[in-house]
């Protein structure tokens, strides 16, 4: 099979499967080893790579020309960023879906957790839930602290109790799933165990960046 990719702008609304996925920002206050845009420009057709960072007319101006192109199962916020760096697009966007698909759908954010830090002074969760966000995928991806600095390399100081914040607060308004990425430094089952003790599922994703 050819690794050639099909020359095409960068894209704010894209698919994989049954779900529609939008790529609201390019900025993340993590650092990732393990993360896809370390490695590459995009996923399966789609250049994720933004000159900048859309509108959210743009972004619902690209989804009115998809978003009937199937029942969608979720649509879902996860791109080549952090959705909560950009969230008053992010529930603008939301709202909109919520307003006009007319159809039954999951609307989920993958998040790294950062939200509160992101949004000083704002309820994130209540203001998700209020926008029509069903679930949020929440990449914890360590153990501990000391793990999660050396994964996930984040921009500030005490981002790993940051997520574990993000945690409990959502899984007071939002269905709440905790992820972590197979990297050998992570003790997985640990991470599931933190999950189960704080009454959240636990989903454990492969990563396989060569792949994509």
């Amino acid at each position: 099979m050819s690794n050639m990719r099909r020359e095409e702008e960068p894209r704010t609304v894209y698919w994989l499967g049954n779900n529609l996925y939008l790529n609201i920002t390019n900025k993340c206050s993590n650092k990732c080893i393990f993360c896809i845009r370390n490695f590459k420009s995009g996923i399966d057709d789609f250049t994720l790579k933004l000159k900048q960072e859309p509108s959210a007319e743009q972004v619902i101006t690209e989804l009115k020309a998809v978003i009937s192109k199937k029942a969608w199962k979720e649509m879902v916020f996860c791109g080549f960023g952090e959705p909560t760096e950009r969230l008053d697009c992010l529930i603008e966007v939301a709202k909109w879906i919520k307003r006009s698909y007319g159809k039954p759908v999951v609307i989920r954010v993958n998040t790294n957790g950062h939200g509160y830090v992101l949004n000083a002074g704002r309820n994130v969760a209540e203001e998700l839930k209020a926008a029509g966000v069903d679930k949020v995928s929440v990449s914890l991806n360590a153990h501990d602290e000391e793990t999660y600095n050396e994964v996930c390399k984040p921009m500030f100081a005490g981002a790993y109790d940051a997520v574990l914040e993000f945690i409990e607060k959502a899984k007071e308004k939002l269905d709440v799933e905790v992820t972590a990425v197979t990297t050998p430094e992570v003790d997985l089952h640990k991470v599931e165990d933190l999950a189960k003790s704080m009454g959240v599922k636990f989903r454990l994703r492969v990563c396989i960046p060569c792949f994509w």
